[in-house]
């Protein structure tokens, strides 16, 4: 299994908003050939602190996924967020091969 992990900081007061967005989410990961589960993690000491959790069944399976037109889809509607603090998140990318369960 191969896990990807997205996190990003916002404002406190902005992470409701995010969450809502995400609760609205396409969904359109969850049809790529290999794609898992999506989580969407608040930390609970920071709750300006998301990480969205993504599992796939193998590295070739996330990388197809990356370099698909639905990926670019998706990351475009990003840059349309209609708040500006928002817009300017840069998430840090962290990716994992699952060694032990």
């Amino acid at each position: 299994m191969f896990v990807v992990d997205s996190m990003v900081k916002v404002p406190d007061h902005k992470a409701d908003e995010l969450i809502h967005i995400y609760q609205k989410r396409s969904r359109l990961v969850d049809q790529a050939d290999g794609f898992i589960s999506f989580q969407l993690l608040q930390n609970d000491k920071k709750p300006g602190e998301l990480t969205v959790h993504l599992e796939w069944e193998s590295k070739d399976a996330y990388l197809k996924w990356a370099r698909s037109e639905q990926f670019k889809k998706i990351h475009e509607l990003e840059k349309q967020y209609p708040d500006q603090e928002l817009q300017g998140i840069v998430p840090k990318v962290s990716k994992y091969e699952v060694v032990a369960t």
